[in-house]
């Protein structure tokens, strides 16, 4: 067990659940994604885990990866870090889930997209609202055209607004919406009892891979990409720095439009 990670054995070790311990809002620091990486890295070695299941401590799943370590000096750094860790998700392929209350934004968002299976609750709210700050999500531009078309994708990320657990659902991003969370730990145990517990862990890991083929070929080979346009192109211009500066100083942009 971590600081900011607490790591959860459930059905005798065939699930792990890793959850988002940082109440509020769970930020995706430089302290939590270590931490994170530490747990994915101990579960290279559990060959009998069929489930890793991803949630946050208190009423939100994360409100995102650290808008202070955003600015210019610290990104390289924290994108690096943040890109490893679904690097390390594609190396692991287990399948994944996450289950969804309250804000899931930004780098947490991006972190519940890259699992196989996303659940939500009716307090849910989704979103990429990293143009509002003059930015991007790097990990959401590969993930969204791929899980819901290019159109949808473009609507989520160009405009930043964030959507309700069913929109989610009737989008293909989500699989199911429950009434509140105690309802959805419930459902979603019965859906692993029925659907995971009873196939082979390694088995799984195969399938994984193989379903996911086209998805991590995208990650792996564009994801450093984006991670380069972002840090070289995107953080050289006076908006990105000014939308993140003005998140920071709690006062409104002042856009140059360069």
């Amino acid at each position: 067990m971590t600081h900011k990670i607490t790591a959860e054995s459930l059905h005798d070790g065939q699930v792990v659940r890793l959850t988002l311990n940082a109440p509020k809002g769970n930020v995706l620091d430089a302290a939590m994604m270590e931490d994170l990486g530490t747990e994915l890295q101990i579960l290279r070695d559990q060959a009998g885990v069929k489930l890793l299941q991803f949630t946050g401590a208190g009423d939100h799943f994360s409100f995102g990866a650290s808008v202070a370590e955003h600015v210019r000096d610290q990104v390289p750094r924290m994108l690096e870090r943040f890109h490893g860790l679904f690097r390390a998700l594609i190396d692991l392929a287990v399948p994944t889930a996450a289950l969804v209350s309250g804000q899931c934004l930004g780098g947490g968002f991006e972190l519940a997209l890259a699992c196989n299976f996303l659940f939500v609750d009716e307090t849910a709210r989704l979103g990429q609202p990293e143009i509002s700050l003059g930015v991007f999500a790097p990990p959401a531009s590969l993930i969204l055209p791929l899980k819901i078309g290019q159109a949808r994708a473009d609507d989520l990320l160009l405009t930043g607004r964030s959507i309700a657990g069913a929109e989610a659902v009737s989008m293909g991003l989500a699989c199911a919406s429950f009434p509140g969370r105690e309802m959805m730990l419930a459902e979603v145990d019965a859906w692993v009892r029925k659907h995971i517990l009873p196939k082979s862990a390694s088995s799984l890991r195969f399938a994984v891979r193989a379903a996911r083929h086209k998805f991590h070929d995208t990650l792996e080979t564009r994801l450093k990409h984006l991670e380069q346009m972002y840090v070289s192109e995107l953080m050289a211009t006076h908006d990105a720095n000014e939308g993140i500066a003005s998140f920071l100083e709690r006062r409104q942009p002042a856009w140059g439009n360069r």
